[in-house]
């Protein structure tokens, strides 16, 4: 805790003063123009992995960079989406997952996490991942797992799909879905292209998106 007193204490006498006129920017309002849903991972960080300022991303970190299907029984997942959708009309949601993932691991490896049943009972979420996942031959572990950490992104916008925020503005043409997976060790990222079906290198195809936004139909 100490490393974390003194960082806080840095913060408020050398960068925030650097950084003062954004924040009274920030003081009373935020315009973020993406939702990021990733891993609760330390190694993650979404404001340095895409280099944004305070206010320039909202974020929802959790086990496995989940997105539950909406139910009549919302969580704070799904309340989360429908803010930052709905009341701050972000423009783009990415889902990233990542190299190395402790959740994705323990569900491609069948790991006993009964020692763990809120854990076991919240990566049920991702059983669709799992069953495309596990129907596929694999080389060794290390590309079932890789498997498992990319069919979990493309089962998570599935999730986000459903949900009716999500679904609106989808149908509007206000929102693109992106489905990222992030090496921890090399930095690179591989972009779902939604057309191709294919994660491709971000370097490559900058352009890659998952679920496009599409020109709002005209009344009939």
């Amino acid at each position: 805790m100490k490393s974390f007193v003194q960082g806080a204490l840095n913060f408020r006498k050398q960068t925030f003063p650097r950084m003062s006129g954004l924040f009274k920017q920030l003081a009373h309002s935020q315009q973020p123009n993406t939702l990021f849903i990733t891993c609760s991972d330390s190694r993650v960080v979404p404001e340095l992995l895409t280099q944004q300022d305070p206010g320039g991303v909202f974020v929802i970190r959790n086990a496995g960079n989940i997105v539950p299907s909406y139910s009549a029984e919302p969580g704070g997942v799904t309340a989360t989406v429908e803010y930052a959708v709905a009341a701050l009309g972000v423009r783009d949601i990415v889902v990233c997952g990542h190299s190395d993932c402790g959740a994705m691991t323990a569900i491609a490896k069948c790991t006993c996490m009964d020692h763990l049943p809120a854990v076991s009972s919240w990566l049920r979420h991702a059983d669709a991942a799992k069953a495309v996942s596990q129907a596929r031959a694999h080389a060794d572990e290390a590309a079932k797992v890789a498997s498992m950490v990319h069919e979990n992104v493309i089962a998570q916008l599935a999730n986000l799909r459903t949900h009716p925020t999500v679904a609106l503005a989808l149908e509007q043409g206000s929102l693109s879905l992106h489905g990222w997976v992030y090496d921890i060790e090399t930095g690179a990222v591989e972009a779902y292209d939604g057309t191709t079906h294919q994660f491709v290198p971000l370097d490559a195809r900058p352009d890659a998106v998952a679920s496009p936004a599409r020109p709002a139909r005209r009344a009939a």
